[in-house]
């Protein structure tokens, strides 16, 4: 069944369209990444699906509610964990479940969230002294304190480090195994290679492509890297003969070879048939950094503590 369904939704901010003509589907029990720029509109869109904004036009329907109409309804099927959110400095960690929690008909059992998100430990201690990675996990259960059928995670693993990351993405998934729909906002590709089914690419306020992690790697044709070494003479036209080899780099008996679509098997044949035998083969893997990419024509943004604009 579909959790989350967006037809043609637009917002504009005066004369800036910050969201133009998005659409896309959630099923029940995915892991659904929205990728994108800063500026490409990801923001405003989760807020929109989320009753935060109101759409200029288009149709939200959030498991099977519209969140504006049925706001109050939508608030307590979904979770939302939004990018730079903070509490009290002085606010316990049991405190903030206990609070966040009054705002529900039905809350989730406070002392079964602090252990699923390994919090138990840290319930009497204060917002301030948490860690990075212990206030995210805290972020986690406030989104999921109101027993949500699904929940919106946007940017949740920014400033953590990579074994804090690690550590979220573990509990995202044991999140969706309880059986939550997960809608995840993120800039790191890595992320959202390992945890998403699907992901939306968002750029320009328009949706550039959807399809599962390697889906959108094939679909980009990004280009591939053979590299390997050879004993005896190999001429070159043997290779740049292949339709799928874009360039050849030799170096002494070492060879890089740069191409797209089935270029190992393609390269691996030409070999054969000249009965030179490759030593040190290794293929550069393509990666969803390479679809980023292609589908937005710029590098997914690693300096994250750059001032945010609307993403």
């Amino acid at each position: 069944m579909t959790a989350l369904d967006v037809r043609h939704l637009h917002k504009r901010y005066g004369r800036h369209i910050a969201v133009d003509d998005v659409s896309f589907t959630v099923e029940e029990g995915e892991i659904f990444g929205i990728i994108g720029p800063n500026g490409a509109g990801k923001t405003t869109t989760v807020e929109s699906i989320a009753g935060l904004r109101t759409p200029d036009s288009g149709m939200i329907s959030v498991l099977g509610l519209d969140p504006v109409e049925d706001r109050a309804e939508v608030r307590e099927r979904l979770g939302v964990q939004l990018q730079e959110s903070s509490l009290p400095d002085a606010i316990k960690v049991a405190e903030a479940l206990k609070l966040y929690g009054s705002f529900y008909r039905n809350p989730a059992d406070r002392d079964e969230l602090m252990e699923l998100l390994g919090l138990t430990e840290k319930r009497g201690t204060r917002y301030k002294a948490l860690s990075g990675g212990q206030k995210q996990r805290l972020s986690i259960a406030l989104a999921l304190v109101g027993n949500p059928q699904m929940a919106i995670l946007d940017e949740l693993t920014t400033g953590l480090d990579p074994q804090a990351r690690r550590d979220t993405w573990s509990l995202i998934e044991q999140v969706r195994a309880t059986g939550v729909t997960i809608l995840l906002v993120t800039h790191f590709m890595d992320e959202a290679e390992r945890l998403c089914d699907r992901i939306a690419v968002v750029d320009g306020g328009r949706v550039a492509a959807v399809d599962t992690p390697s889906g959108l790697i094939a679909r980009s044709n990004a280009v591939q890297q053979v590299r390997f070494r050879v004993r005896r003479p190999l001429e070159r036209s043997v290779l740049t003969a292949l339709p799928d080899v874009a360039g050849v780099e030799i170096s002494g008996d070492r060879w890089l070879v740069t191409g797209s679509g089935h270029l190992l098997s393609s390269v691996a044949g030409a070999l054969a048939r000249a009965q030179v035998v490759a030593e040190d083969l290794r293929v550069d893997r393509r990666n969803l950094d390479d679809a980023f990419v292609a589908f937005t024509g710029r590098a997914p943004e690693s300096d994250l503590s750059a001032e945010r604009r609307d993403g």
